[in-house]
């Protein structure tokens, strides 16, 4: 790729030639040192120039590196971990990654997998012997030179001799290539992870998706913790090796030694692919999450890597926010057919100006789209604010001592939800809690154990929460919003979330085989069995009751799915559309659906993926019949549907607004302020609200996308800011976001003002 016109031109005295990629945490030049020697320069981010902790993790990546050194690591030639923006010089491979060769050619086999295997387990070898665990093995992070795979990145590598920088309840990794102590410990992990690990890339390379594959890499952790392996389309006798090296028990996994006489073994040729039950080629399985860290949840709303894509938009989704109908990501997949990132709620996009709807989808004159209006034509009015209102910030977190042992895996997603009155914040490592709107202080408290419950929707004088006795077992439970005290609860399916629509909120029975609709007082309205044969998932779109279908037991992003609507009295069934693989549900303008269609459907594992979009698909809610929208090229980033507008917002804070009705792009802009938020629209001020990592605050003008202003990021907003997804929303006129685990209220017309670093306090 060639540089963009902010990237530098030196660094360190190497002149860039290229970009070889980018991800959360930097990029990655081609550069020429002053001899001519070509080298991989990794130039950490801008924002994370002042964050000791992360320099001091890049001083132990760069140390790390430079203990290894052997014939399929690559060498450290230079580096500077006290610069300005620190800089790591490596030795540059030629190659693709594994995942760009995989996802380009299909999976390998034979004399490839075999030559694969043994340099992985050399490589390793020679990183051990150095004291050093890598702990995120992957297939981005292995290059295919013409002599051998290298094993790179060594990020979030760990000497053993090393004091441990991760912070508690903290995980870093990919999940569907991590170990299950990893996620539980990472502080302590051996070299027996970076065996599971090894296994996981293993089926990777031979099937063309890992063996825990779901679309979001929090429920590929669950899968790891918790559930086998997929291993069906892994030829033996590959199939057993990856099998060993996956058991959850790392003192049951075989040593590098035993791998390496077992690979030697391996066959040079491909016959050994007829003992895969099936059709040769495999489709390449991979989970829409390509995220490297927990660095994003999935949110409704939002398609960006890391994303169930046949979701509910309302999804980032992820994910991860209360809204227009935006469903939460965050499933326990006990059964790993069934999944959907549709939530509103803590899992959906918070973008909304009346979140007490909690799912109200706002309907649009058929091409009146004006991105909620803002420029000369908005009917700009003085701000509104609750009542007794003033600037406040509130930090969510677990202060009071929970054992060390309640502490979650690392899945942060601190958030609220409003019913225009109060919020209702809670997030893993925080409770529910009642927080006012007006002053930040801290009200009612509901759980005992912070990740076993989280805010998912509030209407009528109830919020919805979840209560998760043990891993396998999920209830829906309804609190008093005055109060807090339970109301009722009931038990629903434990890795698929619950929608509120009109008239009731509906959820997937423990046994996955019917839809549930109940009433405010948790009576059940009726039951809609899902057929034999076939997997269905609930979805609210608009404010009406729908499933997304498919046949078999696999994943919903793995194949086309049929739309079904569901008769809000009684729960009768109406079959009303086929749409493709990895179409992204996105809510609903006047009353019909809307989708997104992919321009590509496969599966990437590569940081900072985020997938192409060229269509809206709008299905009819009475015929079923489907009308494709094209739009003039495509769209990457998080989509979010709201006022008839779908907002598209990539990584790169680039932000582009587009007609759902017409597919007319109606502006675009460049914020250049990385990882933002869902955006949170004030239709009657005409203006459009986005929170990133950091704390800070964009306004953007709702009609033309033109800057209105931005904030400095808060002083300290937490341990988790790098991971937690930010989000932002409204109530009346007051801005409130949360960025890692503080939440902070400020005035749209007085953005800066607002406290630095005081607790509202309970």
């Amino acid at each position: 790729m060639p540089l963009r016109d902010d990237d530098p031109t030196v660094i360190g005295g190497y002149v860039l030639e290229n970009r070889l990629g980018a991800g959360g945490m930097g990029v990655v030049y081609l550069a020429r040192s002053a001899s001519g020697r070509l080298v991989a320069i990794k130039l950490v981010h801008s924002q994370y120039r002042d964050d000791e902790e992360f320099r001091s993790r890049f001083r132990q990546e760069v140390a790390a590196a430079r203990r290894v050194s052997g014939a399929f690591t690559t060498p450290v030639v230079d580096a500077d971990p006290e610069a300005d923006r620190p800089w790591m010089a490596t030795s540059y491979v030629p190659g693709p990654t594994l995942s760009d060769l995989v996802r380009e050619k299909g999976p390998l086999s034979g004399a490839d997998i075999r030559g694969l295997a043994l340099g992985l387990v050399e490589a390793l070898r020679d990183i051990h012997r150095a004291g050093v665990v890598h702990r995120d093995l992957k297939p981005a992070n292995v290059l295919m030179a013409e002599d051998g795979p290298r094993v790179i990145d060594f990020g979030i590598s760990r000497a053993v001799d090393n004091l441990p920088l991760t912070v508690t309840g903290r995980v870093i990794g990919t999940p569907p290539f991590m170990s299950p102590e990893q996620l539980r410990s990472p502080r302590d992990v051996t070299a027996a992870s970076d065996v599971f690990s090894l296994g996981s890339l293993l089926v990777y390379a031979a099937s063309g998706h890992s063996p825990f594959k779901a679309e979001s890499p929090y429920l590929a952790g669950y899968q790891v913790m918790f559930e086998a392996p997929k291993l069906d389309a892994v030829p033996e006798p590959v199939r057993s090796i990856a099998e060993r090296c996956l058991d959850k028990d790392p003192d049951a996994r075989p040593d590098l030694a035993e791998l390496h006489r077992q690979f030697l073994e391996l066959p040079t040729s491909s016959e050994a692919r007829s003992a895969v039950a099936g059709p040769a080629s495999m489709p390449l399985d991979r989970p829409t999450q390509d995220v490297p860290t927990f660095d994003r949840p999935t949110n409704d709303g939002r398609t960006d890597a890391g994303r169930a894509d046949a979701r509910t938009a309302n999804d980032r989704p992820a994910n991860d926010r209360p809204a227009d109908d935006r469903p939460a990501d965050g499933r326990r997949a006990k059964r790993r057919a069934k999944r959907q990132l549709i939530l509103v709620g803590l899992g959906a996009a918070l973008t909304v100006t009346a979140l007490s709807a909690a799912l109200l989808v706002y309907a649009a004159a058929e091409d009146s789209s004006t991105s909620s209006g803002g420029g000369a034509g908005a009917d700009y009015r003085s701000v509104s604010l609750p009542q007794g209102w003033q600037p406040w910030r509130t930090p969510l977190r677990n202060d009071d001592g929970f054992p060390a042992e309640y502490v979650a895996t690392g899945y942060r997603e601190p958030g609220c939800l409003t019913d225009g009155t109060d919020l209702y914040c809670g997030g893993t490592g925080f409770v529910v809690t009642r927080v006012d709107a007006a002053t930040g202080k801290m009200g009612w408290r509901y759980g005992t154990l912070p990740q076993t419950s989280h805010p998912i929707g509030v209407r009528d004088g109830l919020v919805y929460v979840y209560a998760e006795p043990d891993t396998t077992t999920r209830r829906l439970v309804a609190l008093d919003t005055a109060t807090g005290k339970q109301r009722w609860a009931r038990p629903i399916s434990a890795s698929d979330p619950p929608y509120l629509y009109d008239g009731g909120i509906l959820a997937l029975a423990p046994d996955h085989r019917r839809l549930v609709a109940y009433n405010t007082a948790g009576d059940e309205l009726w039951r809609t069995p899902v057929p034999d044969d076939v997997s269905c998932v609930p979805s609210v779109l608009g404010d009406d009751p729908y499933e997304l279908c498919w046949k078999g037991r696999e994943f919903l992003d793995t194949s086309p799915f049929t739309l079904v609507r569901l008769d809000p009295d009684g729960g009768t069934r109406q079959e009303l559309a086929a749409l493709p693989k990895k179409s992204l549900a996105l809510g609903a303008v006047d009353g019909r659906p809307l989708f997104l269609a992919a321009e590509t459907t496969e599966e990437v594992y590569q940081a900072g993926y985020e997938r192409p979009y060229n269509a809206f698909l709008r299905v009819d809610p009475d015929t079923g019949k489907v009308t494709r929208i094209p739009l003039k090229r495509a769209l990457r980033g998080s989509a979010t549907l709201v006022d008839g507008v779908v907002y598209f917002v990539r990584t790169n804070g680039s932000v582009t607004a587009v007609s759902a009705t017409s597919g007319k792009e109606l502006w675009e802009r460049a914020t250049d302020m990385e990882n933002l938020s869902a955006p949170a629209v004030s239709k009657a001020r005409g203006e459009i609200y986005f929170a990133n990592r950091f704390g800070r605050l964009l306004a953007l003008d709702g009609g033309t996308g033109a800057e209105l202003w931005r904030t400095d990021a808060l002083d300290d907003p937490g341990d988790i800011a790098a991971e937690a997804p930010p989000r932002v929303l409204l109530v009346d006129d007051a801005i409130v976001a949360v960025a890692g685990d503080t939440a902070l209220s400020v005035n749209p017309d007085e953005p800066e003002s607002r406290p630095s670093a005081s607790a509202a306090g309970d």
